[in-house]
């Protein structure tokens, strides 16, 4: 049961980890949108971490897979699938010529997936504490059943 633990333990660390990366990404976007900073300097910020986004994203949904977790392999897979889909067609980069056009769609984008990380936040956060609870209880049950005393 220790092994559930730790498998929503580094779950929990990745989905803070792409939160961080998804609302760094809207805050670029946001100081874009209020000339705070150029066209160039968002783009190559936003560009910068949009590949170590989806080998997290990558790397979460393979965890859960290699884990008999169907229900959070579930959850992630349709995101692996549209990032490696954006991926293949080389639209995953932001275009510095482009990014006035495209920036309300962009933010919508990002708000769309800090959505989504939130709702993982969530279930992480929930099985972290009942997967914990559980080994807590039934490592009590354990001791008890030694016969030391």
């Amino acid at each position: 049961m220790a092994w559930e633990v730790i498998l929503w333990l580094i779950s929990f660390v990745l989905v803070i980890a792409l939160l961080g990366i998804v609302v760094y990404q809207l805050i670029c976007l946001s100081d874009l949108e209020f000339d705070y900073i150029n066209p160039y300097d968002s783009s190559s910020r936003i560009n910068w971490l949009i590949i170590p986004e989806f080998v997290i994203q990558g790397g979460l949904c393979l965890l859960f897979l290699l884990t008999w977790h169907w229900f959070m392999f579930l959850i992630t897979a349709p995101l692996v699938y549209y990032h490696v889909q954006l991926y293949m067609k080389r639209k995953h980069l932001v275009d510095v010529t482009e990014i006035f056009n495209l920036l309300n769609g962009e933010k919508k984008y990002r708000m769309i997936k800090l959505a989504y990380y939130l709702i993982l936040f969530f279930i992480a956060i929930y099985s972290l504490v009942a997967s914990a609870v559980i080994a807590l209880i039934e490592g009590d049950d354990a001791s008890l059943d030694g016969g030391t005393f």
